[in-house]
């Protein structure tokens, strides 16, 4: 007799539990884990585009200068808005051009002078202070800190080639072209990267950052120029040779603050130097002179209305942008300066503490004033 009952089946082992699985304690951790090793890519790759970011940023400076002018034509002597943008580009180039032109032809022989005794006059300067052990120590410290600094590295490379610096300063000017035809469309890329939530003040800032830039651009004009024709007027009269040149070079080292005319005074020094010693007490007298005015009349009321950031951070800040962005990000660590204490005014201050700090009515980084801060505008 057939048994149709099907077979019985066999009980399943026991199954082990495995020891190695990752629990949720483990999953957070290596979320986190990967999570940090991604942020530590990311600020290695913009570290190691320091050079590229900095250039950048002087694009964007630049592209907020030619918009400033094309403000100008058009408020000021009543310009047809299409035609603003294209007479303020030209209107740079124009002066990019002129300059050029400065250094290239007019004032080709007085810089060939310059450059080739600067060396010279240093060295002389370093034995001279060597006579003493105070003198040697000073030597000595400045030698170390400045061979092992990141422009040191940047100068020694403009030494070998000038190419460097002329192909960075053409990357600048064609990317301010760039960001200035159309910038709308690089404003709402950066927007957005913001998470919607954090759009509105983000925005806000960018406004802020526009507003005081323009203004500090503005002020930083005027210094620049009083500084170089007080200069340059100075040490004609006390007879030091290349007084053109070198008041060019003092009115361009304004826009470095504190730094930049300091080191703009040790040519003229030399220079005088190898004249006598008339010249070089009109070049300090020059010097001390015009640096009290600037200090105790003009700059305070230029900036007085820009932004009032204390001096020793100034000078730290300056310092520490140079260390870490070499000669171009110590060209535009002012207006790096000036961008950082407005988004900590803004963003920090403002959102995050609720200080009464009011907002700018500039609404966009580049181009014409937009509407007014009550009224919001959605991205295209």
């Amino acid at each position: 007799m057939s048994d149709d009952r099907p077979p019985a089946r066999l009980a399943p082992a026991s199954r082990q539990v495995p020891r190695l699985a990752p629990n949720r304690a483990d999953t957070r951790f290596v979320r986190r884990l990967f999570l940090l090793l991604l942020v530590a890519a990311a600020v290695l790759a913009l570290w190691r585009a320091a050079n590229l970011l900095i250039l950048a940023f002087g694009s964007v400076l630049g592209a907020i200068v030619i918009h400033a002018v094309a403000d100008l034509y058009r408020d000021r002597l009543k310009v047809a808005r299409r035609w603003a943008l294209p007479v303020a580009i030209g209107t740079v180039l124009a002066v990019v051009a002129f300059l050029v032109w400065l250094f290239a032809v007019e004032f080709r022989q007085q810089i060939n002078v310059l450059v080739l005794r600067l060396p010279g006059l240093l060295d002389e300067l370093a034995t001279y202070l060597s006579r003493t052990p105070v003198g040697a120590k000073i030597v000595d410290a400045v030698r170390a800190a400045y061979a092992g600094s990141r422009v040191a590295q940047d100068v020694g490379g403009v030494a070998e080639g000038a190419g460097e610096l002329i192909l960075n300063s053409i990357l600048v000017l064609v990317g301010a072209l760039f960001f200035a035809a159309d910038p709308r469309v690089y404003e709402r890329g950066l927007l957005l990267l913001v998470p919607p939530r954090a759009r509105a003040p983000v925005e806000d800032a960018l406004a802020d950052v526009a507003a005081t830039l323009r203004l500090w651009l503005r002020s930083s004009l005027i210094l620049m120029t009083s500084m170089g024709v007080l200069v340059g007027v100075g040490l004609w009269l006390s007879g030091v040779p290349s007084a053109a040149a070198l008041g060019l070079l003092a009115g361009l080292s304004e826009f470095i603050p504190y730094v930049g005319p300091t080191a703009a005074m040790l040519p003229a020094l030399g220079l005088a130097a190898t004249v006598g010693t008339g010249p070089v007490v009109g070049s300090l007298v020059t010097y001390a002179v015009v640096r009290l005015i600037q200090t105790n009349f003009i700059t305070p009321y230029v900036q007085s209305r820009v932004v009032s950031i204390p001096p020793a951070v100034t000078v730290f800040a300056i310092i520490g942008i140079g260390v870490v962005f070499g000669l171009f990000g110590l060209f535009f660590s002012a207006a790096l300066l000036v961008v950082f204490f407005t988004l900590i005014r803004s963003l920090y201050l403002r959102e995050v503490l609720g200080e009464p700090i009011p907002r700018a009515r500039h609404r966009r980084l580049f181009g014409p004033d937009g509407a007014p801060v009550e009224q919001k505008r959605d991205l295209p």
